[in-house]
């Protein structure tokens, strides 16, 4: 499934750091999942470590990267927009980005 119009947005400073990562990593895809475990960040990861499933929901792409959420994830903020930033920190332990000392992190706001 893929949402109805753009949903996903991302600040500069997560664009930079995106560019960055796709340079050390190669092909890249984002998940936010709602679950444990930073369920509410979303995760950074290479694309051959996760399976995207008929359960998730496209909400777009930040510099060349899908960006995805569990469905049940989605029915609650499909009324916003979402923007990835960047903020110091430990994120998910999967996540490419945690190795800097820098996590993404959502922000949102109504459509």
């Amino acid at each position: 499934m893929t949402a109805d119009n753009k949903s996903v947005d991302a600040t500069q400073s997560a664009k930079d750091l995106i560019r960055e990562l796709k340079e050390e990593h190669g092909e890249l895809v984002f998940h936010q999942s709602g679950g444990c475990c930073d369920g509410s960040s979303p995760m950074c990861l290479k694309k051959d470590m996760i399976i995207i499933g008929p359960a998730d929901v496209k909400l777009g792409e930040i510099e060349g990267v899908e960006f995805y959420m569990h469905r049940q994830q989605y029915e609650y903020w499909k009324h916003t927009k979402l923007t990835v930033d960047v903020v110091k920190g430990n994120g998910g332990m999967f996540s490419v980005e945690g190795p800097r000392g820098v996590r993404f992190h959502i922000r949102s706001e109504p459509k």
